[in-house]
């Protein structure tokens, strides 16, 4: 395992200039979104709008609300953790937020000085590392006055302020930071979201620390010894378009969200793409009951692979990732779960995904014999609304890592 590190490490000397940098940032957070395929710039309205759409986040439901998600990958060696909070300040017209990621492995065996010079192996020497990616975003978030002579049709704006950490053991660690930008327009049943990630490109800047006996090793593999090093994560696009099938009163909702995401770091294996651009489609779906019980469905990460049957070697085959999904209300709890596979069809990596989303509200203050709220006190209510959508959201996109 040491050496695999060093290995990694010394290959991010050579990293400036590459695609599928950073990939973590782009894996997707909370059970509702994964399980709608990361079909979400368009519906997200929830403390999740931090990573999906930070234009979200003033059309959450709540005075404010907090998210937190667990999940590991390649079973269980790496751990994906993180949380959100949003609040709505006092006029109801903005808002801001909070979140944290961390995507790493802990007990990583280093095992650089395990094996003695004799051969044998002296277990004082065995010590464990960690490997982990951070990020922190803080969010802002207000309405706009667009569509004054139409009310139906509301408009929202949101930006980011990323700060980015990345560390493997003591050997190696880099900071970055960039910004994201997002924006929702939307009526009673549809919504259309648009998010711009890393709008001014983010550069991840290495340094490193190794000690003499690392050095030595490195040499030996004849690995080059890096100094400094960067990497460059491009502008990426989310456009999505979601619709409700039926009235906002109804029982019974159903939820579509059709999203292409779009990166410009190069070519890229999706279902579309060039040298310049590759578009990746993605597909979700949430069908709900009285805002409280709701299934879902996604399909993301599309495109074409060789057949290994065909002796031509030019059959091909599409390939896409399926996700699942069930979600509780439970007062002011969200309970969420997703169940997605890594490695489509193949050879499937299967991933469970858990999440939360906790509501906060303030009291309502109650007037007169008949108990009613003071004007401008009134708790908002769940439900379908122009300015609350009938999903219990929780962000999406983001995409999963191809495989």
């Amino acid at each position: 395992m040491a050496g695999v590190l060093l290995t990694l490490t010394a290959g991010a000397a050579n990293a400036q200039s590459r695609i599928y940098v950073n990939e973590y940032l782009n894996i997707g957070v909370g059970a509702r979104a994964l399980a709608m395929g990361g079909a979400q710039a368009a519906s997200t309205a929830d403390a999740y709008s931090v990573y999906w759409n930070p234009a979200g986040l003033v059309r959450m439901q709540n005075d404010a609300e907090l998210g937190l998600m667990h999940a590991e990958y390649f079973a269980g060696i790496f751990q994906y953790d993180h949380g959100s909070f949003g609040l709505k300040l006092k006029d109801k017209k903005r808002a801001v937020g909070l979140s944290f990621t961390r995507f790493g492995a802990n007990n990583i065996p280093y095992t650089i000085d395990y094996v003695q010079p004799d051969g044998s192996f002296d277990e004082s020497k065995l010590k464990d590392i960690s490997a982990s990616d951070y990020a922190f975003n803080i969010s802002y978030s207000q309405l706009l006055n667009w569509f004054k002579n139409n009310s139906k049709v509301k408009a929202s704006l949101g930006a980011n302020a990323k700060i980015i950490y990345r560390h493997v053991g003591s050997m190696s660690q880099a900071w970055g930071a960039g910004m994201d930008l997002g924006l929702q327009i939307y009526s009673d049943k549809w919504r259309l979201g648009i998010s711009a990630r890393d709008i001014t490109t983010t550069t991840t800047s290495w340094s490193f620390n190794f000690t003499e006996r690392e050095k030595e090793v490195f040499r030996q593999t004849d690995n080059e010894i890096p100094i400094k090093s960067y990497e460059v994560m491009y502008p990426r696009l989310n456009i999505a378009y979601g619709r409700y099938f039926f009235k906002p009163e109804n029982k019974f909702q159903l939820l579509a969200e059709l999203a292409a995401d779009i990166t410009t770091d190069g070519k890229r294996l999706t279902l579309l793409s060039t040298d310049v651009v590759s578009i990746d489609p993605r597909l979700g779906l949430e069908a709900s009951y009285k805002n409280t019980i709701f299934l879902r469905a996604g399909i993301s990460n599309l495109y074409r692979a060789l057949d290994n049957t065909d002796t031509t070697n030019t059959r091909k085959y599409l390939v896409y990732q399926p996700a699942v999904g069930v979600g509780f209300k439970i007062s002011q709890l969200h309970i969420d779960y997703a169940f997605t596979s890594l490695n489509m069809q193949s050879n499937p990596l299967y991933t469970h995904v858990v999440s939360l989303k906790l509501n906060f509200n303030k009291k309502v203050k109650k007037t007169g014999e008949h108990g009613k709220p003071e004007p401008g006190n009134a708790q908002q209510q769940e439900g379908p609304s122009i300015n609350t959508p009938v999903v219990v959201p929780q962000p999406t996109n983001t995409d999963q890592p191809k495989p």
